[in-house]
């Protein structure tokens, strides 16, 4: 172990013998660029003297000196000394922390400097420092936002909470004066004996017939999600594609019901844009059905997709019998006023007879 009070002295004479060796290749590379061949010189001198070497030697410079065989040896001589400045600015750090370790190592007991800094961070002490410093400020900054979503978690639990304390008091209210009004309207009944004598009177009312085939718990579990109005899944989505189905049918319907069996340059252009519409649909109505068929518990009540080539067909069945229907409307109309016609005529033949007669018999 070092003792406290030989730690400066050891770091001095470290300093003094930690002068960086130069090699011969090294010192003539130093002399190409005429530099001082102690390697005293700084990364900025070692550049300037690159580049007034290379105006006199650049094979593309124009000088009477310009020699390409010089200037490959220059810059070869530039790149090994830069080579050399980064290798003496790395061994220089790495000795400073070296040092740095060997100085606390002497004057603090090894353990001990795994104290500070909530034991935070790795190598030596101004590492260490840096490190918790950064921790520190994550840190902080986690612990500010975290207070920011409590904050606003909390102004949006009140508000929420209000919203529906408000609103369950407000069903509670109109729940308690309902029970009220038919508590009101049953006594008035049994008052008047409007409950005497009625039939089934004394047993318990049968909603549901009884299933020999199915579990008791069962049959009650379906009468509780019945009673309140529950619906399979697969019941809502099959309700949902045959509503879809109509409203997609009755559009086609109507579309090709305004044209006649011949259409126009206009209405084919309309009819073709209603089809592309209702195909674009029929799409999204298959991956309906996709989804139904997955779900549903029985094969037999799966469905086939939907294709646009047969809903047109049976738009345009449907349009002719429309046509065709109100074309036989509309000769029986026809038929009709032309028996109204008659009648009439022979009404007024009828009458104009009966008053000649009159007049030739008052004769």
């Amino acid at each position: 172990m070092i003792l406290p009070y030989l730690a400066p002295q050891l770091l001095l004479l470290r300093t003094l013998s930690s002068k960086p060796f130069i090699s011969n290749r090294l010192r003539d590379n130093y002399r190409a660029l005429q530099l001082p061949e102690d390697g005293e010189s700084s990364p900025a001198q070692v550049k300037e003297a690159y580049l007034s070497m290379a105006k006199l030697y650049h094979p593309d410079s124009g000088t009477a000196t310009a020699d390409a065989a010089l200037f490959a040896r220059v810059e070869e001589a530039y790149r090994a000394v830069l080579a050399h400045k980064r290798q003496i600015k790395a061994s220089g750090a790495e000795n400073v922390e070296e040092e740095e370790e060997d100085s606390m190592k002497g004057m603090v007991p090894q353990h001990r400097h795994y104290l500070s800094y909530e034991g935070i961070g790795l190598g030596t002490p101004s590492q260490r420092e840096r490190q918790y410093q950064q921790f520190r400020v994550d840190r902080a900054v986690g612990q500010v936002l975290d207070y920011r979503q409590k904050e606003h978690e909390r102004a949006a639990a009140e508000e929420g909470e209000i919203v529906v304390r408000d609103k369950r008091s407000r069903q509670i209210k109109i729940t308690q004066a309902v029970e009220r009004l038919v508590e009101d309207l049953i006594q008035e009944s049994m008052a008047r004996g409007d409950f005497r004598n009625l039939s089934g009177s004394g047993k318990p009312i049968n909603k549901f017939d009884h299933n020999p085939y199915a579990d008791p718990m069962t049959h009650n579990l379906n009468r509780i999600l019945i009673d309140n109005g529950y619906q399979p899944p697969w019941i809502v989505m099959q309700r949902d594609i045959r509503e879809t189905t109509a409203q997609l049918r009755e559009r086609l319907l109507k579309g090709r019901a305004k044209s006649g069996e011949s259409m126009t340059l206009r209405e084919n252009a309309q009819w073709q844009q209603l089809c592309g519409s209702i195909g674009e649909e029929l799409v999204n109505l298959n991956k309906m059905v996709d989804n139904f068929n997955l779900v549903v518990p029985m094969l037999s009540r799966q469905m086939v997709h939907f294709s646009l080539d047969r809903e047109i067909a049976i738009a345009e069945k449907a349009a002719y019998q429309h046509r065709q229907e109100r074309e036989m409307e509309r000769e029986t109309e026809k038929e009709r006023r032309e028996e109204r016609k008659k009648t009439k005529v022979g009404t007024q033949q009828t009458t104009q007879g009966l008053l000649s007669w009159m007049q030739n018999l008052l004769k």
